[in-house]
């Protein structure tokens, strides 16, 4: 910076001519300030236009992208497939996945209009529901398909739902179709159900969604096949997770209801829900409602009545068995024996924690049958074998009851030539139906019923009577839902004082044991002993183990040890006596018996196979009212 060109120090007259420069250079400043912001106005304006002219040309080439996009879908392969070829590639699909037509309705307009066209895609609903959920879904689903095509129902009603912490709805996980006889529970966790499918608008500009599929992102072909978006048709899922999952709900958040709304939904959904389910009652091939627990409209279940002509297989199901006042129910599974339905076609029917009569015309013609009764409820043994004896044809037979009474009419044997699956569980009483039942082709057999006498007498009397059926499977005292029942004593394991009676069961592969002691069953399986007279293998065709809750005392594990080096001796194959040699065992599971240790785990693994041992540490509550003495 140069020195101004005035003396030091400053006079009157220097001063005076500083002043008038400095007005000078004021002047000249503000003047070239003036010039830089014209200039920079200029500029602005310049950039404007340049970037106006650029919004221009992207919307330009955003329109031809569009149109090639179209022209595309217009010529690509798909579109030029006949409708009938199409049709037929829906219909696979929807073998393949029963929500598929939501997915496909939701592409573009051609392969919606073409999916509510075909009302099979429809016929097929699985749903997985909250009490504050619409049921206007149902109605949707029902609408699709159609007025003649047959309909197959699983609805799964959770009692509470969740949000995420971003807001968006939780929904409960269905549990997979069952086997006839099966009891059916929810899945751990179901109160706090994890994330499953999110219900989202449109996206702006009714552009579609990507599809989500479990880690599989979907891209959306709307761009590829469509010619336009999706007209304004009620919403469709665009979100799915897994196979057995279901679409999302048409409902609003619940978080915007206000509580007594909330409520008066509660206390309605199932009468809603209901009312357009029993109007297309004629249409039943298969009907199952599941849930978790009593709700407030329960009582929309009495709706259930009337003719249903295609009805092959009919499940209501509660996972909790608490007591309820259902007081005197008139629904179908309730309905007066004189009552002429026309139901005919029902071959497999499960009522579980549910009010029903014995005397029902549902119990009639059936091949499958599961009952699972409250525990109010007091049926005599008669009434209960009326039941089986009225279904000849069964070929599988499930009963609990855990309060029943005993007969008031002699028991008279019935005989069961095509039943291949028994399965009894609850009350002791109940061993007296197993001594008047004849099952020659017995293959499954599940007892977890109240040990007070000895069950292998009952079991050699089964056995003599039925003349030896092959039975593969036999499960004693192992079910997970035996527990404490009614009564002043009661044994929880199987009750079994001598295992002999395995030696008639030379075809069996599986046999589940609970509470049971190790030394007596291990060692009737381990190698046979000439000493004792025991000339042959006993289960030589066994090849899975499973004990739960089994004490082992002195030498027990030393039993276990012996079994399975004798059935799969190191090096080689075991060895033959009286001609038989018998199946290596390939699978074993000890839950809740006794301490083995890591050591014996390792070696039962290296002679099994090392993902084929299941031995978890067993815990300390897992004996606490497993063993209850009798007096």
């Amino acid at each position: 910076m140069s020195h101004l060109p005035f003396p030091e120090p400053p006079t009157d007259a220097s001063v005076a001519q500083a002043l008038a420069q400095l007005d000078a250079f004021t002047t000249d400043a503000q003047a070239l300030a003036r010039r830089i912001q014209a200039a920079r106005d200029e500029l602005a304006h310049i950039v404007d236009q340049r970037q106006a002219a650029i919004r221009g040309l992207e919307h330009n080439l955003a329109t031809l992208e569009d149109r090639v996009a179209l022209t595309r879908a217009y010529v690509s392969p798909i579109r030029r497939l006949p409708r009938e070829i199409l049709v037929q590639i829906f219909l696979a699909v929807f073998d393949d996945c029963s929500w598929s037509p939501w997915i496909l309705s939701a592409v573009c307009t051609l392969w919606r209009r073409l999916a509510l066209s075909i009302p099979k895609l429809w016929s097929k609903i699985r749903l997985v529901t909250a009490h504050a959920s619409s049921a206007e879904t149902i109605r949707l689903w029902l609408e699709r398909s159609g007025r003649t095509v047959p309909l197959d129902i699983e609805i799964v009603l959770c009692s509470s739902s969740s949000h995420h912490s971003d807001g968006s709805r939780r929904r409960c996980v269905p549990v997979a179709t069952h086997a006839p006889g099966d009891v059916w529970a929810p899945p751990p966790g179901w109160t706090t159900p994890p994330p499953v499918v999110h219900t989202h608008g449109p996206a702006a500009g009714g552009a579609a969604l990507p599809l989500h599929i479990g880690d599989v992102h979907l891209v959306p072909v709307q761009a590829v096949v469509a010619d336009d978006p999706p007209g304004p048709t009620p919403p469709s899922p665009t979100h799915a997770h897994a196979e057995l999952e279901m679409p999302p709900l048409l409902n609003a958040d619940t978080r915007t209801i206000a509580p007594h709304q909330r409520t008066r939904k509660n206390m309605h959904w199932g009468h809603i829900a209901f009312y357009y389910l029993v109007e297309q009652m004629a249409r039943w091939e298969r009907f199952v409602f599941r849930f978790d627990k009593q709700f407030a409209s329960i009582g929309a279940l009495r709706a259930i009545g009337g003719d249903a002509p295609m009805l092959r297989e009919f499940e209501i199901s509660c996972s909790n068995s608490e007591p309820v006042l259902y007081n005197d129910w008139k629904w179908l599974p309730s309905a007066p024996a004189s009552t002429s339905y026309d139901i005919l076609a029902l071959r497999t029917l499960t009522l579980q924690h549910v009010p029903f009569q014995w005397s029902s015309p549902m119990f009639r013609n059936l091949h499958h049958l599961t009952l699972r009764s409250l525990p109010t409820v007091h049926i005599s043994l008669d009434r209960i074998l009326h039941i089986v004896a009225a279904n000849p044809s069964l070929q599988s037979l499930a009963l609990h009851f855990a309060s029943p009474n005993p007969p008031v009419l002699p028991l008279k044997p019935v005989t069961l030539p095509h039943l291949k699956g028994l399965n009894f569980s609850g009350h002791y009483l109940l061993a007296n139906l197993v001594d008047v039942l004849v099952l020659p082709v017995l293959d499954t057999l599940i007892l977890d019923i109240e040990a007070r006498d000895p069950i292998e007498d009952t079991l050699t009397s089964l056995l003599t009577r039925s003349g030896n059926p092959p039975i593969t499977r036999l499960s004693l005292s192992y079910g997970t839902h035996t527990g404490p029942h009614t009564g002043y004593y009661w044994v929880s394991g199987p009750g079994v004082a001598s295992w002999h009676f395995l030696s008639e069961l030379d075809s069996l592969r599986a046999l589940h044991v609970g509470a049971a002691p190790f030394e007596p069953l291990l060692g009737t399986l381990g190698a046979p002993d000439e000493d004792n007279g025991q000339d042959r293998w006993v289960c030589p065709r066994l090849a899975t183990l499973a004990l739960r809750g089994c004490h082992a005392h002195g030498d027990g594990i030393a039993k276990l040890v012996q079994m399975v080096d004798a059935r799969n001796p190191d090096g080689g194959g075991p060895p033959a006596f009286g001609g038989v040699v018998p199946t290596r065992l390939r699978r074993l599971e000890l839950y809740d018996c006794s301490a083995v240790g890591p050591d014996v785990v390792e070696w039962l693994r290296s002679r099994i196979g090392p993902d084929d041992v299941v031995c978890p540490e067993p815990s300390s509550e897992g004996y606490i009212g497993r063993f209850v003495l009798v007096q």
